[in-house]
């Protein structure tokens, strides 16, 4: 095997490992799954960078490394840090309030799974007597949701949109035009 496909291969472990840690309650395997994002994350901008070469010097020949992948490179490690410290913030200050790092369900989040589960429930309840012929459209119903009026519908006004009808002349003075 080659290097680069070595660095893949760590790269997608790296990756599918990280979001496993990242999935589970516990706050410090969220910071731990993160950290190994991070760290996928550079891996794979290593790859990205292509073959070694000199520094990209004013007046050098050959071959020269790219330092755009460098600097972002330089970038995720700063956005890591800063992110872990925050985790590590926020793993600290919960341990201080409930001596532990995990969150659990509180009566707020049982009640809405509740709730999602009764409506799934009416959902399912509702699908049974459905017919195969009923239609879903209101169109000429008088229940229909949406009611297109036109100016037929309102006596008194007179309608200046172009149709395919020949238009009707008006007298002079009424603020229409003169056709």
């Amino acid at each position: 095997m080659t290097v680069s496909l070595v660095l893949i291969v760590i790269m997608a472990v790296l990756f599918a490992c990280g979001v496993y840690a990242m999935l589970e309650r516990s706050l410090t395997r969220v910071l731990i799954g993160f950290l190994l994002l991070g760290n996928a994350a550079n891996l794979l901008l290593l790859v990205v960078m292509g073959q070694p070469g000199a520094a990209p010097f004013y007046g050098t020949e050959g071959a020269t490394s790219d330092p755009l992948p460098q600097a972002l490179t330089l970038t995720a490690i700063v956005i890591t840090f800063a992110v872990s410290a925050f985790l590590l913030a926020l793993i600290y200050r919960s341990w201080q309030l409930g001596q532990a790092d995990t969150f659990t369900d509180d009566e707020a989040d049982i009640a809405v799974r509740e709730r999602v589960l009764a409506a799934e429930a009416a959902l399912d309840g509702e699908a049974e007597f459905l017919r195969d012929d009923a239609v879903t459209d209101f169109i000429g119903v008088e229940t229909a949701p949406i009611t297109v009026l036109g100016s037929r519908d309102f006596p008194g006004i007179v309608d200046d949109a172009p149709s395919d009808r020949p238009a009707r002349r008006r007298p002079h003075g009424d603020g229409g035009d003169d056709t």
